[in-house]
């Protein structure tokens, strides 16, 4: 009952590396059990420094029942000067609790598992959302960071391999790293683009930016797919003007994100199409004469659900760090 385990980044990274296609069968399955109503997934918590406006801490706690039976909270940072000194943007932990009595059982480093359950969402967004398949397709990716390259590795996994990749970024290095790794590592044709507008045109556009504002107005056209990952990269009148499928409607409505926005600007949720789930699930229908946006709030109980399984490979595989005598009392009296 009071067992503690620690979970480094190296055993969470060598698991999810492993096994994408679990953890993409895992976000799935857990987008139907949210909008089933067997998890908690109350408002993520936002620490902001008034000397750092573009940094912030995030809390998402959150309780997911079904299969899983475990709540817990994410604490993820997101510094993005960071980058300018050559170290990620992002980093985390996610604690674990008992349900039964709610104790902590874990403490998993979790950047890696956030990155990996952002990109397991976009690649379940994409073969829903792109149900024709990807051959004869292009794909663009705009922002070219850790999170971009695990999108495209789990694209990959899916089974969405297009005709080729374009890469666009304002740091051409990193653009070419990511061409680098969709060339050699995941075999795919790919080019980098210092045009906007032409990454703007492809058949699918994958933002994993860390813009803080918008600055995509120019509309997407009928048969496009958008993966609106950074959340607040498109201006409200692109939002619109295309079919708005959400993670959690609730959550995307917060924090200036683009749906957010359009919100404010209309004073309406009409724009909104419906959700991940309610697609997967066939209850949502897919308008085939507008463009479709996909943008994710990013819900805790993803974390969670990539949490508890990376926790229970790494206990069985004996990796993970059991901690003795983690907590000092462990009787009333």
């Amino acid at each position: 009952m009071f067992d503690f385990d620690m979970v480094p980044g190296p055993v969470v990274h060598e698991i999810l590396q492993e096994d994408r296609s679990a953890v993409i069968e895992i976000v799935r399955r857990t987008y139907l059990n949210h909008e089933a109503g067997e998890s908690v997934n109350p408002d993520s918590y936002f620490l902001r420094f008034p000397d750092k406006p573009d940094s912030r801490i995030i809390a998402l706690p959150a309780f997911l029942g079904a299969d899983v039976q475990l709540a817990g909270i994410k604490w993820i940072s997101s510094f993005p000067a960071n980058t300018s000194a050559g170290i990620p943007r992002a980093s985390a932990v996610l604690l674990l609790n008992d349900y039964e009595t709610g104790y902590p059982i874990a403490c998993l480093e979790a950047a890696t598992i956030s990155s990996a359950r952002t990109a397991a969402s976009a690649a379940v967004a994409a073969t829903a959302l792109r149900p024709g398949g990807y051959q004869g397709t292009k794909i663009a990716v705009v922002g070219a960071g850790i999170i971009a390259r695990n999108v495209c590795d789990y694209l990959q996994a899916a089974g969405c391999r297009p005709d080729a990749y374009l890469v666009h970024d304002l740091h051409e290095e990193s653009g070419n790293s990511l061409v680098e790794h969709l060339r050699q590592d995941l075999g795919q044709a790919a080019e980098f683009t210092a045009d906007l507008a032409e990454a703007l045109a492809a058949d699918t556009v994958v933002f994993t930016t860390t813009a803080g504002v918008p600055y995509v107005d120019t509309p997407f056209k009928p048969g496009q797919v958008v993966l609106n990952l950074s959340l607040r990269d498109l201006t409200p009148e692109v939002i619109l003007a295309a079919a708005n499928i959400l993670d959690d409607v609730e959550h995307c409505m917060k924090a200036n994100t683009s749906p957010h926005l359009a919100e404010q600007a209309t004073g309406a949720r009409d724009f909104v199409t419906g959700t991940l789930a309610g697609v997967l699930s066939g209850e949502v229908s897919l308008p085939t004469d507008l463009p479709v946006v996909f943008s994710p709030f990013g819900l805790g109980v993803l974390d969670l659900a990539v949490g508890a399984f990376v926790h229970s490979r790494a206990r069985s595989a004996g990796t993970a760090i059991a901690v003795p005598d983690f907590f000092a009392e462990t009787r009333r009296w």
